[in-house]
């Protein structure tokens, strides 16, 4: 015999499910969200090409090269690096005519990191294969589009080929490097050719949206200054 107060769950549940549709279970049980017919074909394609693709290319030995540098690329690109290196080097320089070209560096990292993680929650797309990286199994990570790396490693090549120029001896280099971040995801099966190509797009957009709320030399020097030891508690006077 069932528990009286287990009846009354129960009763109540049916009142429910027949107030607001059949459809109820489902939407409570299911955490997919639905996706409409389109988005379905596009998605199922661009997982074959992706398929076809990674076999093309892996016939060939500097595509082999490629996905067996996967780590160095991957970590070459990590936004967990970014984030703590770039800060580190911003004091550890200390140079007020680096601070500009830094501190918007920062932002556009910054930038990144939201706008990719906002996506990622939206669109929820499994992942090609599962990753060993715990990293990457939490939060919003875990899931495919858009690649991270590839918005990273294209706004980074934008902004030190076009906002803040290197000497172009260094153009072909970040050309080349972004060019192997975005592919070695998809040899690497950690995305598909639709994520990094719009993970890469997403960071020539964040490029330009620096170059519009591109900080001025003197609020990156006050910026830097305020964080700096002598405004912090026991700093010099």
């Amino acid at each position: 015999q069932e528990d009286p107060k287990f009846e009354e769950i129960r009763s109540f549940y049916n009142i429910f499910k027949k107030t607001f549709g059949n459809n109820l279970e489902l939407s409570i049980l299911s955490t997919k969200r639905p996706k409409s017919k389109f988005l379905q074909f596009l998605l199922a394609k661009d997982e074959i090409i992706t398929t076809k693709f990674v076999i093309f290319l892996l016939k060939y030995e500097p595509f082999k090269a490629i996905k067996a540098h996967t780590k160095a690329l991957e970590l070459s690109c990590d936004g967990i690096i970014w984030l703590t290196a770039w800060p580190a080097f911003i004091w550890l320089a200390s140079n007020k005519s680096l601070y500009q070209m830094q501190i918007n560096l920062l932002f556009g990292l910054i930038l990144d990191i939201v706008i990719t993680a906002l996506i990622k929650a939206a669109v929820r797309r499994r992942r090609p294969s599962p990753t060993k990286n715990l990293l990457s199994t939490i939060g919003p990570d875990k899931f495919s589009f858009p690649s991270g790396h590839a918005s990273r490693s294209a706004f980074i090549m934008v902004f030190f080929i076009m906002i803040y120029p290197l000497y172009p001896i260094f153009w072909a280099p970040l050309i080349v490097w972004c060019f192997c971040v975005c592919l070695s995801r998809v040899l690497a099966k950690r995305h598909f050719i639709l994520d990094s190509l719009c993970g890469f797009l997403i960071g020539l957009a964040q490029a330009y949206i620096i170059t519009m709320l591109y900080i001025s030399e003197q609020n990156a020097i006050a910026m830097v200054s305020n964080l700096s030891s002598d405004h912090l508690p026991g700093g010099s006077e």
